[in-house]
């Protein structure tokens, strides 16, 4: 549960940290998704990680423009690598 309220079932809470493991993925897209802003996605990520995982994850995040749709590039403008989903 966090602060706000919410209860998500294990599912939802596991496509929350999977989307902010994500580097494509912004914070907005969790927001819009699952109503649960940044710095509410950085409690539940410290509360569901290991304290040295969640480091490297902040500071894999801190480094990235692609985390925040105000600091992205417009040319960015899908959520994953282009050969993420590549067909075979």
């Amino acid at each position: 549960m966090l602060k706000n309220g919410k209860n998500f079932s294990q599912d939802e809470l596991s496509r929350i940290v999977e989307m902010a493991w994500e580097d494509r993925t912004p914070f907005e897209a969790i927001e819009l998704n699952f109503g649960v802003n940044e710095s509410a996605v950085i409690k539940l990520m410290r509360c569901q990680m290991k304290s040295r995982s969640f480091r490297l994850w902040r500071q894999r995040v801190a480094s990235r423009k692609t985390k925040h749709l105000a600091l992205r590039s417009p040319e960015v403008n899908r959520g994953y690598c282009p050969t993420q989903y590549k067909q075979r």
